[in-house]
């Protein structure tokens, strides 16, 4: 007996042991968000406040010591994020993940961002402000790589460590440039279907624009070949550990439209979901400088900011910049290939991939005059064959450290203007507003045109020179407005209106969210901040509800069971809402998609299907197809001898949806809620190990909102009928230049990366609330509501 209680105490002390030491460690792997701290290269004793959500308010001296002190508190919370990022571009993921990343490390080695970084960065001016400032913030990121607390992630996957550089930062800006991409889905798709079906089957997917009609003011061989592309390159932005830039809504009212007479900025830029968050929020102070931004990680300057003259912010403008073309090989020798002038040779160049618990890979790259060979950088892509990938983020100058530092430091319009101009890719539309009254939006790009006839949305002819770019144009081209008639801007990634008569092409988004904002803001002229922030947080689609009358107009009401007459008469109240509450989109969801797929996967395959799914195209051709009676997608082309017709297509899809919905949920209708059926989990690359999912992921959540919506929670269809949310607003900000002092924001899950700290998770419900909190500048009042941390100089 005494024995065993001898060994039931040493079991105890064991226990409380290993609990003390956990605590501990738990402790140690905190951030620090208070005490002192010293730094080298600090000139002058810096302070950070942090508040009630984790934001750092940095006053210094120095904008150079505040820009080391940014650098040190966003490692500290970020520092796993900000590796993650800088090792896309140069195809760096298989040296933590092992093989399991390789594919996505052949594609974007071989693209060409590292080789582009290089050319930029060897043209800086080192004397710069943008230069000297990139390099402090660089600074504070190394000493914390180096005196910092080492990630739990770098221990689980075993990252060495190594000095952040300025190469970093420009591989970062490189890969979100190619992820705000479309053309590399969309093209080659598209070439899919017309060299097996032919132009017919191009008019109802609307690729010259014509569907969005609610506009921003202002042969037949290699077929699998080209969907290859378009396949491949989905799955890899899909499958990497951090999620592509997709779309985005910002308006920004003017004096006219506001209840105040100021201007009040809103913006929420549409990104894929992760943990951590896309962005990191900080407010510098210095006495020639304030600003409170949302800085990506390993970033130096914010890309969404404001302080007391301005605010600025971006969408996605989905223009296109991208071109694919087919090269021609030199008859037996595939070192060259065809030119408007003779045969040239491929430029090459060989790279190795390290590669965690096995060999390396040695990668060989060819390139044409037109770009990187995809058939070398993909699998299942016959090389016999080569489609090169012209670029302009990798053609053009390079310019976006200076255009950044340039938005974050302008002193009046014109020069905020002449800071959009710098960027050549990617095409964003910046939002602008500021104290004085004004209100613009400016799209950036290098935009360009082909020569008449050519359809960039196909695979282009690399061979006899027609097919390639015949003029760039200049930047006062690009579509904008300042101070409009009207009264306010907006963007809502749909198709500007022409300039000089053309429309430029691009991969934009249905008109949905850009048709409600704009009905929201010409019905009044009285906003406030509470009013835009139910508008940015608004769940109504003005487009579905008559979607909806077109597809109960093609069913026939006589022999419906009591289910379908309920689920019918659901449809028939519905406003377009998308509240937790709702049954009718949970109804109008799952006929939606058993419509796509009974109408298009016969033509396509499931594979090129589920792709089209996620495509602008596949959003925007609901209304206007559906609608088309003739459409030559309504036929089934795999039935022999009948030609299926639009009634029979739709009530199929009905009757289908049902029944599933019956299997799924039960009898009852009006327990069929969105919130059952629509939900969102924020997903770390550690989570997806189930016995460290709980640990480092957020969520799930029931979760308002849909696709295409302004609340715009994107998903995927699928069989199952369960909604994952796969990303939507990576913050939401309203700036009241009525009182900037308490303008809001919210971020989907927190500020900190690291899953100790009690700001890993703490917005997570508020966001999904639809609720906000301040973006502080008042210092009285963030001194009464923080931790302090002070930064000194190393002696």
């Amino acid at each position: 007996m005494r024995k065993i209680k001898k060994i039931l105490l040493v079991l105890v002390v064991l226990i409380v042991i290993a609990g003390i030491a956990l605590c501990a460690c738990i402790f140690h792997l905190k951030p620090q968000y208070e005490g002192e701290v010293q730094l080298k290269n600090l000139e002058k004793e810096t302070t950070v406040y942090f508040d009630d959500f984790g934001v750092p308010h940095i006053y210094a001296d120095s904008e150079k010591d505040a820009m080391t002190a940014l650098g040190y508190v966003h490692a500290q919370e970020r520092l796993w994020q900000m590796e993650l990022l800088r090792r896309i571009a140069p195809g760096r993921l298989s040296e933590i993940f092992g093989s399991v990343a390789l594919k996505n490390d052949k594609f974007f080695l071989g693209i060409g961002i590292e080789e582009a970084s290089a050319k930029a960065i060897a043209k800086l001016d080192k004397t710069s402000p943008s230069y000297q400032l990139t390099l402090a913030y660089l600074d504070g990121i190394n000493q914390y790589l180096e005196e910092g607390v080492t990630p739990i992630e770098f221990t689980l996957v075993g990252v060495k460590k190594e000095k952040f550089t300025i190469k970093d930062v420009y591989n970062i800006f490189g890969y979100m440039s190619f992820s705000f991409a479309m053309a590399q889905k969309t093209d080659p798709l598209l070439t899919d279907i017309r060299n097996k079906y032919g132009a017919e089957y191009l008019k109802d997917l609307g690729i010259e624009g014509e569907f969005n009609t609610t506009r921003i003011k202002s042969s037949k061989e290699n077929i699998e070949e080209y969907t290859t592309i378009a396949k491949s390159v989905a799955a890899l932005l899909d499958k990497s550990p951090i999620p592509p830039f997709v779309g985005s809504n910002s308006w920004v009212a003017g004096p006219n439209k506001t209840k105040s007479g100021k201007v009040i900025f809103a913006n929420d830029p549409h990104i894929g979901f992760s943990q951590p968050a896309t962005w990191y929020e900080a407010h510098i102070v210095t006495p020639n400088h304030e600003l409170y931004g949302c800085y990506l990680a390993g970033t130096p300057f914010p890309l969404l900011a404001h302080n007391r003259d301005y605010a600025y912010g971006l969408t996605m403008f989905e223009n296109d910049d991208i071109d694919f073309y087919q090269e021609k090989n030199k008859a037996g020798d595939s070192n060259q290939y065809q030119t408007p002038t003779g045969f040239a040779v491929y430029q090459t160049i060989k790279k190795t991939i390290k590669v965690k618990d096995t060999s390396d890979v040695v990668l060989t790259i060819k390139s044409s005059r037109h770009g990187p060979i995809m058939n070398d950088l993909l699998e299942r892509l016959d090389r016999k064959n080569p489609i090169a990938m012209s670029w302009i983020y990798t053609q053009q100058p390079i310019q976006i450290l200076d255009a950044v530092y340039g938005l974050s430091h302008a002193k009046s319009k014109d020069e905020f203007k002449k800071a959009v101009q710098l960027v050549a890719a990617p095409g964003l539309n910046v939002m602008y507003g500021d104290a004085k009254g004004n209100v613009a939006w400016w799209a950036t790009g290098t935009l360009y045109k082909h020569n008449k006839g050519v359809n960039s949305h196909f695979i282009l002819d690399g061979t006899s020179g027609k097919d390639d770019i015949a003029e760039y144009l200049d930047f006062s081209k690009n579509p904008s407005a300042e101070n409009p008639k009207w009264g306010y801007v907006y963007s809502a990634n749909n198709h500007p209106e022409a300039i000089d008569g053309y429309l430029y092409p691009g991969y934009y988004l249905p008109e949905d969210r850009a048709k409600r904002i704009s009905a929201l803001m010409d019905a009044k002229s009285d906003w406030d901040k509470e009013a835009m922030s139910k508008m940015i947080f608004d769940n109504t689609s003005s487009v579905a509800p008559e979607v909806v009358g077109n597809l109960i107009s093609n069913v026939n009401m006589k022999s419906l069971s009591a289910e379908e007459n309920q689920a019918i008469s659901t449809l028939k109240s519905w406003k377009g809402t998308h509240n937790l509450e709702d049954v009718a989109p949970t109804i109008y969801n799952k006929w939606i998609y058993l419509y796509l797929k009974n109408t298009f996967e016969d033509e396509m395959g499931s594979d090129n299907f589920n792709l089209f799914l996620g495509l602008s195209l596949g959003k925007q051709i609901i209304a206007r197809q559906i609608a088309n009676e003739n459409s030559v997608w309504w036929d089934n082309i795999k039935t022999k001898n009948i030609k299926e017709t639009r009634n029979e297509i739709v009530s199929k899809s009905f009757h289908t949806a049902i029944a599933e919905l019956q299997k799924q949920l039960g009898n009852t209708v009006s327990d069929w809620t969105w919130e059952k059926v629509h939900t969102v989990e924020h997903e770390h690359p550690m989570g997806k190990v189930a016995a460290l999912r709980k640990l480092f992921n957020v969520g799930p959540f029931a979760d308002p909102g849909s696709n295409e919506v302004i609340n715009n929670q994107f998903f995927g269809y699928n069989e199952e009928g369960k909604y994952y949310v796969k990303g939507g607003p990576s913050t939401r900000r309203i700036v009241d230049f009525s009182d900037i002092e308490n303008s809001w924001s919210i971020l989907p899950t927190g500020q900190s990366g690291n899953p100790f700290s009690k700001h890993y998770d703490d917005q997570a419900e508020m966001f999904v609330a639809g609720k906000f909190r301040k973006m502080k500048l008042n210092k009285e009042e963030i001194v009464k509501t923080s931790t302090k941390l002070v930064l000194k100089p190393q002696i």
